[in-house]
């Protein structure tokens, strides 16, 4: 165990110097409250780091087992429960979404496939139609509400991050297969064999545990926020005003939040677990005797599928595989605008600033959550700090494209 004069538990390989610096650097500089980052090589564990508090007004520290929600992170656990089916031939990334679940066929969606909507392609960012509050709870009434939508613009022809939407179509789908839930299926075939502490509907045995967040302001320069003033009925604004009030900070750390299944936004986990789950992704398929995927399903898990310079909800470069994020925007975009990894790398990042995420060329899987969010969508100077400095202590370097690429002398 490591203390110093900054609240940091845990273990670092010296290797892995260069992070545990960076992670005491974001308390001491960078506004951090609390949060745990944790990187496995080869299948074991180099970094296991965790600190600062858990719960600001009432002084809780954040322990070993700390949770959080970890927002569009989430989107990385069920993109892999769909590759998994894949993977076994149940499921047709090329097949209509209707050959799975006839009810989506109608109002023209007859024509979507799986992989349109997988890469954010689909035309179902928001829901079009009014929810009732306390909509995003009810899975029978999100997913029969999207159902019955119509395309925001021609399928296959765009992308625009589905931020909502995206976990209620993957795991209809996925319930259409299967019989269970998403967050069951993920409990059974993934998490319980890794034992990895991540879930998609979290039991009450285990609320004790989940860190209250604080949530950031919109940052008034971004791209989208200008193009939300300047267009007062752009469908984007459904993104915030039509979401059955859940972007609100009293939801967000409810009970009943993160008792239910939000597949896209609504995972709870802390960094060991995202590493974990991520390990078995960064070699081939495997870690431990536990195999999640064929070494085969790996490339199409992180082939670009979807890419921009303006993706049409978020107003950023954004670059998608089948349900997975790239490397995406750029530095100079500002934080919360970009998220840096390597060329061959996969994940997804959260809102606020967390990470989980497979690099088979360096055979790195990282995960980093916390509890003060930071503005934006992709990473802050706290993660991409964590980031840069993983690929750093394995000899990676800047590429002109901005991406980390392996060194030549190391190679």
């Amino acid at each position: 165990m490591t203390k110093g004069s900054s609240p940091i538990f845990g273990f670092c390989a010296p290797e892995f110097h260069a992070v545990e610096r960076e992670f005491r650097r974001n308390f001491e500089e960078r506004g951090e409250l609390g949060g745990s980052v944790a990187i496995v090589v080869d299948g074991r564990p180099v970094v296991d780091l965790w600190g600062g508090l858990a719960d600001e007004a009432s002084g809780r520290e954040w322990m070993q087992d700390t949770l959080a929600v970890v927002f569009s992170c989430t989107k990385g656990l069920a993109a892999l429960c769909l590759h998994m089916l894949i993977d076994r031939g149940l499921l047709d990334v090329a097949a209509p979404v209707a050959r799975y679940w006839p009810e989506f066929a109608a109002n023209g969606k007859d024509g979507i496939s799986v992989a349109m909507v997988m890469s954010h392609q689909a035309g179902l960012p928001v829901w079009q139609q009014p929810l009732p509050d306390g909509a995003m709870l009810d899975w029978d009434l999100a997913a029969s509400r999207l159902a019955q939508e119509a395309p925001l613009w021609e399928p296959g022809t765009a992308h625009g991050y589905h931020a909502n939407t995206l976990g209620f179509l993957e795991g209809e789908i996925l319930r259409r297969i299967t019989g269970c839930s998403i967050g069951q299926f993920l409990r059974e075939g993934v998490t319980g064999p890794l034992e990895a502490d991540a879930w998609i509907g979290l039991p009450e045995s285990e609320e004790h545990r989940v860190a209250t967040l604080s949530l950031a302001g919109s940052d008034r320069t971004s791209s989208l926020v200008r193009k939300l003033k300047a267009e007062p009925n752009w469908f984007g604004w459904k993104l915030i005003t039509n979401s059955g009030g859940d972007g609100d900070l009293s939801s967000v750390n409810s009970r009943a939040r993160h008792a239910a299944e939000i597949p896209a936004s609504g995972g709870i986990a802390n960094a060991r677990a995202l590493a974990r789950i991520y390990a078995p992704l960064s070699l081939d398929g495997s870690v431990d005797g536990v195999r999640l995927v064929s070494a085969a399903a790996l490339p199409t898990m992180r082939t670009v599928r979807s890419a921009s310079d303006c993706d049409l909800m978020l107003r950023l470069p954004t670059t998608f595989t089948l349900g997975f994020s790239k490397s995406w925007g750029a530095r100079g975009l500002g934080p919360g605008n970009h998220v840096i990894l390597g060329e061959q790398a996969f994940g997804a990042p959260g809102l606020g600033g967390s990470l989980g995420f497979a690099d088979g060329e360096a055979r790195m899987a990282f995960g980093y959550v916390m509890n003060r969010h930071g503005a934006g969508v992709g990473l802050n100077d706290r993660g991409q700090s964590l980031v840069d400095a993983a690929y750093e202590s394995m000899g990676f370097r800047l590429s002109p494209s901005g991406n980390w690429v392996r060194s030549e002398l190391t190679r």
